[in-house]
């Protein structure tokens, strides 16, 4: 009887297993976004500086120019024909379609915002996405009274090379600190120091 029961509760667990497995794979989404490209590679093409265009370099029919502020400063003033794509929402459904529809027809994004360090994150993350139709626009925004200023700014060139600069840090990680050497303390010897006696005093009443 109580190996009756020990199988019957054997195969309910066993079953019940098997649902949630079931269950499981019915329930899985694909994810929306998969990384198609690392970091490293990512800020490799960055140190290039082939990424950055200036302003003389944007007016031209396959160039789209997407700008990464929020409404408020979008609306204050612009970049001739760009459109308006705030930087924390270019992963939605919307936004996302609007990456990929340009990419398939061959344009050329070209980020901008009040600096080109606004528009790292957002670039590294289009990027790594595959959406590698994009540049960054090396100008800086601002304002006097009310008009919109927009002026060319340089781009500092990288000297070092960001794979080896990786590199050198994973050898150095790897070394192994080395065990400091024990150091033999010798006992101190100590010497007694002698009291000397005290004479007695001379002289009486």
């Amino acid at each position: 009887m109580k190996e009756l029961e020990k199988t019957k509760r054997i195969s309910i667990a066993s079953v019940l297993f098997i649902l949630v497995i079931i269950i499981g794979l019915l329930a899985y989404k694909r994810p929306k976004h998969l990384y198609s490209e690392n970091t490293i590679s990512t800020l490799e093409k960055i140190s290039t500086n082939e990424y950055f265009v200036t302003l003389n370099d944007i007016n031209t029919p396959d160039n789209v120019l997407v700008d990464i502020r929020n409404q408020f400063e979008y609306e204050k003033g612009h970049l001739e024909n760009a459109i308006n794509i705030y930087a924390p929402e270019i992963l939605t459904d919307e936004n996302s379609e609007i990456f990929e529809k340009l990419k398939t027809d061959n344009k050329t994004i070209i980020l901008y915002g009040n600096t080109p360090s606004d528009v790292v994150s957002p670039y590294m993350i289009l990027y790594q996405l595959g959406i590698d139709n994009i540049k960054i626009l090396s100008s800086e925004i601002t304002y006097f009274e009310n008009n919109l200023i927009s002026k060319d700014v340089a781009i500092e060139k990288y000297q070092n090379d960001v794979n080896a600069f990786i590199q050198e840090s994973i050898k150095k990680a790897a070394i192994e600190v080395k065990p400091k050497p024990d150091i033999v303390k010798t006992p101190k010897k100590i010497i007694p120091i002698k009291k000397k006696k005290k004479m007695p005093v001379e002289g009486g009443c």
